[in-house]
Protein backbone atom coordinates (compact mmCIF):
# COMPACT_ATOMS: atom_id res chain seq x y z
CA UNK A 1 0.00 0.00 0.00
CA UNK A 2 1.27 3.45 -0.86
CA UNK A 3 0.54 6.01 1.50
CA UNK A 4 0.17 9.77 0.43
CA UNK A 5 0.08 12.51 2.84
CA UNK A 6 -0.75 15.97 0.92
CA UNK A 7 0.11 19.29 2.55
CA UNK A 8 -0.53 23.11 2.42
CA UNK A 9 -0.39 25.64 4.64
CA UNK A 10 -3.91 25.55 6.29
CA UNK A 11 -5.46 21.95 5.21
CA UNK A 12 -8.75 23.77 4.13
CA UNK A 13 -8.25 24.21 -0.03
CA UNK A 14 -5.10 22.76 -1.98
CA UNK A 15 -4.34 19.95 0.16
CA UNK A 16 -8.02 18.93 0.52
CA UNK A 17 -8.81 19.60 -2.80
CA UNK A 18 -5.72 16.88 -3.78
CA UNK A 19 -6.98 14.29 -1.06
CA UNK A 20 -10.24 14.01 -2.99
CA UNK A 21 -9.14 14.25 -6.11
CA UNK A 22 -6.54 11.68 -5.76
CA UNK A 23 -8.99 9.07 -3.86
CA UNK A 24 -11.74 9.81 -6.42
CA UNK A 25 -9.15 9.40 -9.28
CA UNK A 26 -7.46 6.17 -7.78
CA UNK A 27 -11.38 4.67 -7.12
CA UNK A 28 -12.44 5.33 -10.83
CA UNK A 29 -9.38 3.63 -11.55
CA UNK A 30 -10.04 0.82 -9.22
CA UNK A 31 -7.05 0.90 -7.42
CA UNK A 32 -8.61 1.94 -3.63
CA UNK A 33 -6.76 -1.37 -2.32
CA UNK A 34 -3.22 0.49 -3.44
CA UNK A 35 -3.78 3.73 -1.62
CA UNK A 36 -4.43 5.38 1.75
CA UNK A 37 -4.44 9.16 1.54
CA UNK A 38 -5.14 12.02 3.94
CA UNK A 39 -4.04 15.51 3.56
CA UNK A 40 -2.44 18.14 6.65
CA UNK A 41 -1.21 21.86 7.11
CA UNK A 42 1.90 23.28 8.22
CA UNK A 43 -0.12 25.65 10.38
CA UNK A 44 -2.51 25.47 12.84
CA UNK A 45 -4.44 28.62 11.89
CA UNK A 46 -7.75 26.48 10.33
CA UNK A 47 -7.33 22.68 12.77
CA UNK A 48 -11.16 21.40 12.97
CA UNK A 49 -12.00 23.32 10.17
CA UNK A 50 -13.68 22.19 7.35
CA UNK A 51 -12.72 22.47 3.82
CA UNK A 52 -13.47 25.96 2.63
CA UNK A 53 -16.70 26.37 1.31
CA UNK A 54 -15.80 27.29 -2.42
CA UNK A 55 -13.20 24.87 -2.72
CA UNK A 56 -15.74 22.55 -1.67
CA UNK A 57 -18.27 24.10 -4.04
CA UNK A 58 -15.54 23.09 -6.66
CA UNK A 59 -15.44 19.26 -5.60
CA UNK A 60 -19.17 19.16 -5.71
CA UNK A 61 -19.18 20.80 -9.50
CA UNK A 62 -16.76 17.53 -10.08
CA UNK A 63 -19.13 14.80 -8.35
CA UNK A 64 -16.28 14.81 -5.37
CA UNK A 65 -17.50 14.51 -2.15
CA UNK A 66 -15.04 15.98 1.12
CA UNK A 67 -17.58 16.20 3.49
CA UNK A 68 -16.57 15.05 6.85
CA UNK A 69 -12.95 16.39 6.40
CA UNK A 70 -11.16 18.86 9.24
CA UNK A 71 -8.18 20.37 8.93
CA UNK A 72 -5.24 19.23 10.66
CA UNK A 73 -1.44 19.75 11.19
CA UNK A 74 1.48 18.20 9.91
CA UNK A 75 3.24 15.92 12.62
CA UNK A 76 6.45 14.84 13.19
CA UNK A 77 6.03 10.95 13.01
CA UNK A 78 4.22 11.51 10.08
CA UNK A 79 7.38 11.31 7.86
CA UNK A 80 7.21 7.79 9.00
CA UNK A 81 3.27 6.74 8.58
CA UNK A 82 3.74 8.12 4.90
CA UNK A 83 5.63 6.89 1.44
CA UNK A 84 4.98 10.45 0.15
CA UNK A 85 4.37 13.70 1.68
CA UNK A 86 3.34 16.20 -0.86
CA UNK A 87 3.29 19.95 -0.98
CA UNK A 88 1.59 22.52 -2.86
CA UNK A 89 4.32 25.31 -2.81
CA UNK A 90 8.07 26.06 -2.09
CA UNK A 91 6.75 27.60 1.60
CA UNK A 92 4.78 24.26 2.08
CA UNK A 93 8.24 22.57 1.24
CA UNK A 94 10.26 24.37 3.58
CA UNK A 95 7.65 24.05 6.08
CA UNK A 96 7.57 20.39 5.90
CA UNK A 97 11.49 19.93 6.11
CA UNK A 98 11.37 21.87 9.70
CA UNK A 99 8.63 19.90 11.01
CA UNK A 100 10.13 16.73 10.17
CA UNK A 101 13.50 17.77 10.62
CA UNK A 102 14.47 16.90 6.91
CA UNK A 103 13.90 14.57 4.35
CA UNK A 104 16.06 11.47 4.55
CA UNK A 105 14.52 9.41 2.61
CA UNK A 106 13.66 11.47 -0.40
CA UNK A 107 9.46 11.80 0.42
CA UNK A 108 8.77 15.23 0.27
CA UNK A 109 7.51 16.68 -3.51
CA UNK A 110 5.40 19.50 -4.59
CA UNK A 111 2.79 18.05 -6.40
CA UNK A 112 3.24 19.89 -9.89
CA UNK A 113 7.06 17.83 -10.15
CA UNK A 114 4.66 15.18 -11.34
CA UNK A 115 3.13 17.65 -14.42
CA UNK A 116 4.97 19.27 -17.31
CA UNK A 117 4.49 22.52 -15.99
CA UNK A 118 6.84 21.96 -12.19
CA UNK A 119 6.13 24.94 -10.00
CA UNK A 120 3.44 25.87 -7.25
CA UNK A 121 0.24 24.96 -7.17
CA UNK A 122 -2.22 28.34 -7.69
CA UNK A 123 -3.07 29.61 -4.01
CA UNK A 124 -6.95 30.26 -3.73
CA UNK A 125 -6.90 31.71 -1.32
CA UNK A 126 -4.74 34.82 -2.45
CA UNK A 127 -6.39 34.50 -5.67
CA UNK A 128 -9.89 33.76 -5.62
CA UNK A 129 -9.41 31.42 -8.45
CA UNK A 130 -10.87 28.14 -7.37
CA UNK A 131 -10.54 26.89 -11.19
CA UNK A 132 -7.06 27.22 -12.00
CA UNK A 133 -6.42 25.70 -8.63
CA UNK A 134 -8.89 22.87 -9.84
CA UNK A 135 -6.90 22.00 -13.02
CA UNK A 136 -3.45 22.11 -11.29
CA UNK A 137 -4.76 19.62 -8.83
CA UNK A 138 -6.24 17.36 -11.53
CA UNK A 139 -3.33 17.71 -13.29
CA UNK A 140 -0.70 17.30 -10.44
CA UNK A 141 -2.84 14.04 -9.27
CA UNK A 142 -3.26 12.33 -12.82
CA UNK A 143 0.25 12.50 -13.03
CA UNK A 144 1.40 11.44 -9.31
CA UNK A 145 -0.77 8.17 -10.16
CA UNK A 146 0.35 7.81 -13.40
CA UNK A 147 3.95 7.67 -12.33
CA UNK A 148 2.79 5.40 -9.17
CA UNK A 149 0.76 3.21 -11.44
CA UNK A 150 3.67 2.63 -13.88
CA UNK A 151 6.22 2.19 -11.46
CA UNK A 152 3.63 -0.65 -9.32
CA UNK A 153 3.30 -2.24 -12.60
CA UNK A 154 7.05 -2.40 -13.64
CA UNK A 155 7.26 -4.66 -10.29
Amino acid sequence: MIKILFICHGNICRSPMAEFVMKDLVKKAGLEAWFHIESAATSTEEIGNPVYPPARRKLTEHGIDCSGKTARQLQNDDYEEYDLLIGMDQANLRNMHRICGGDFEDKMHLLMEYTERPGDVADPWYTGDFEATWRDVLEGCQGLLHKLTEAKTQC
